[in-house]
């Protein structure tokens, strides 16, 4: 198990993971605007289109990372870190409006087709794309998995559809090169397209999902649960609530202690169970409430599984 990166490393990894990904997304526009006007081919054009889409995609990462990086102040007292799930729903919306727009073009170059000269040089360049994509991809998962920046995941999947786009492309412009298929350029776009499409979905769900609040994995939760249950005099807990703040994690329990103790020796007690959260979510903000163990209150343990005990 890797240690984990103090804060000024994760903000550092994030600001330059954003910054490679957008020169590449300059450079794959750039070449691929060559091959469209070489070539004329729809699945060029839609994979060109998508590096712009990229383009403006990682810029308002870049963006965002810089937000979410400043510290909490009087304002924000969370921090600013979903920042970074605005701008994926932003992503999310440039890319629908993106494949919305191949499918437009696809649908008129059925009713016109166009042959397609220079597929040679087209090929040329999406093979170009693939390689830079590739090397993207693998520094970016790097910093995704360092930073557990939501952002800079989003940012590598947009390049992960571009792996598939581009492998699928060479193929057709083969295909049309060898049997002179050119609808086939055309049928690509409209899977690229519908690709696209469900890709803005999924960034738009996960986006969501953190601004709405919504709990951590089941996964997580049970490595709190056990971590906090494995330490020393904590006699039980309830109500454990989280969220993604955007990079780092919300923690929020009852913790339950003999009620016999005096309030210095609970606090830690207390103190030992957030030492032990922190070593395992270095960035986490974590806030416990002491309850005397066998305590009988309500609960929201109890609200959500449709009983509710109150205080006797």
């Amino acid at each position: 198990m890797q240690a984990p990166l103090s804060e000024a490393k994760i903000n550092r990894l994030k600001k330059q993971a954003a910054a490679a990904s957008i020169c590449l997304a300059i450079t794959l526009t750039l070449i691929k605007t060559a091959g469209v006007i070489f070539s004329g081919s729809l699945s060029v054009l839609s994979s060109m289109i998508d590096s712009l889409a990229d383009l403006f995609a990682s810029s308002v990462t870049f963006l965002a990372i810089r937000v979410s990086t400043q510290p909490a102040d009087f304002t924000h007292r969370y921090g600013h870190g979903k920042a970074e799930s605005l701008s994926a729903l932003l992503q999310a919306a440039f890319i629908t409006g993106s494949g919305l727009f191949v499918v437009y073009d696809g649908i008129s170059r059925f009713f016109h087709p166009q042959p397609l000269p220079q597929t040679d040089f087209a090929i040329l360049i999406m093979g170009i794309s693939l390689v830079l994509t590739l090397c993207l991809i693998a520094f970016q998962s790097y910093v995704g998995a360092r930073t557990h920046s939501q952002a800079i995941k989003a940012d590598a999947a947009h390049y992960s559809v571009d792996v598939i786009t581009n492998i699928s492309i060479i193929a057709t412009l083969v295909v049309v090169k060898l049997f002179n298929i050119s609808w086939f350029d055309t049928l690509t776009a409209f899977l690229i397209s519908a690709y696209l499409l469900f890709n803005a979905y999924k960034l738009a769900q996960n986006a969501v999902s953190v601004l709405m609040d919504k709990e951590l994995s089941d996964d997580i939760r049970t490595e709190i649960t056990k971590t906090i249950l494995s330490c020393e005099h904590i006699l039980g807990m309830h109500d454990l609530r989280t969220h993604d703040l955007g990079g780092s994690y919300m923690i929020e329990l009852h913790l339950e202690l003999d009620g016999k103790l005096d309030l210095e020796t609970a606090h830690r007690y207390t103190d030992n169970v957030e030492l032990k959260l922190k070593e395992l979510y270095p960035n986490a903000q974590i806030i416990i409430h002491q309850d005397p163990a066998g305590l009988r209150e309500s609960r929201l343990d109890d609200e959500l599984s449709g009983c509710c005990h109150l205080e006797r």
